[in-house]
């Protein structure tokens, strides 16, 4: 039987342990891809920040190109989004 912690979690899981990495000493990898992204769809950090404390994951994770991470796709509504559902894909490390 697969210990719960271990990769890849399921959607509800998934969600308790992205919530929980989300504190001040935060660190998150804003790579070009996501700078153009949020530009192209007119949203902010704080909208990603918003997502990371608030969203769900509703989907099953999906293997990273890195061996052994998987990408986590959580989403809900953000204050600048003007209601629409925002997604962000999240890989978490083991690190913070």
């Amino acid at each position: 039987m697969k210990h719960k912690s271990a990769e890849p979690w399921d959607p509800a899981y998934a969600t308790e342990k992205l919530k929980a990495k989300v504190c001040d000493q935060l660190e998150i990898l804003w790579t070009r891809h996501v700078k153009e992204r949020m530009d192209e769809r007119d949203l902010q950090m704080g909208d990603v920040l918003h997502i990371l404390k608030n969203g769900f994951v509703y989907d099953d994770a999906e293997e990273s190109t890195q061996k052994g991470q998987y990408k986590y796709t959580m989403e809900c509504p953000t204050p600048n989004s003007g209601g629409r559902i925002v997604k962000v894909v999240v890989i978490p490390s083991s690190a913070n």
